[in-house]
């Protein structure tokens, strides 16, 4: 029996990807003078917002950086990133059927936390990992484990959805049921590496499985 349903943030819960480019494009067009794709962009994915920035950021006061990245992360948030009906009820749903929600995300806190105040999150989940609580992000199953303990949760008792191939190897690597998803407007994956248990397109194809317990 599931008890717990583990999230990615980024393009599986939110339409965040958008605002993610434009905010290091911003900061690497200022401080470097490179012009990225959004595909270049995504290929830093993995480490936090701060990790990239340290890793591939040639100029050398990285904390200026950092704090440029998140203001423009902030102030176009609203611009860029609209509200998921669909989501937000299924959040709702899965906590009225007593299931336990949790984040496992590749964000710094710092970012996160602005999403879910944007969003009217706050305080909806019963656990988050980001991506400054572990040492080795996705596609190491690290954070998906550290949540599980927290939670108090089994790998047989936990489903761990995302959008990109890090999050369907890290929840295979750990051992929980996964599922791909291709639900918002932007995703990390066109097409997955390693399958996953299960791969949807709709929030409701995934509402219906649930219900039928995944059989």
């Amino acid at each position: 029996m599931m008890k717990a349903i583990l999230f990615d943030f980024d393009g599986t819960l939110a339409n965040t990807l958008p605002v993610c480019d434009v905010a290091f494009q911003h900061v690497f067009r200022k401080f470097d003078g490179r012009e990225l794709s959004s595909a270049e962009v995504r290929a830093m994915f993995g480490p936090s917002e701060t990790g990239i920035i340290r890793k591939n950021l040639k100029y050398a006061d990285k904390d200026e950086a950092i704090e440029q990245y998140y203001a423009k992360y902030l102030a176009h948030h609203t611009e860029l990133v609209e509200p998921n009906q669909e989501i937000h009820d299924l959040l709702l749903l899965l906590k009225e059927q007593g299931m336990k929600l949790g984040i496992v995300t590749g964000k710094a806190r710092r970012s996160l936390d602005i999403s879910l105040e944007a969003l009217g999150w706050e305080g909806l989940f019963d656990a988050i990992i980001t991506g400054d609580d572990v040492e080795k992000p996705k596609p190491d199953p690290e954070g998906v484990l550290k949540i599980l303990g927290q939670l108090n949760i089994a790998k047989n008792e936990a489903i761990f959805i995302g959008d990109s191939d890090a999050d369907i190897l890290a929840g295979i690597e750990a051992g929980v049921l996964t599922i791909g998803v291709q639900w918002l407007p932007d995703y990390q994956t066109l097409e997955f590496s390693a399958a996953p248990d299960f791969h949807f397109k709709t929030i409701n194809d995934f509402k219906e499985a649930l219900e039928r317990g995944f059989k």
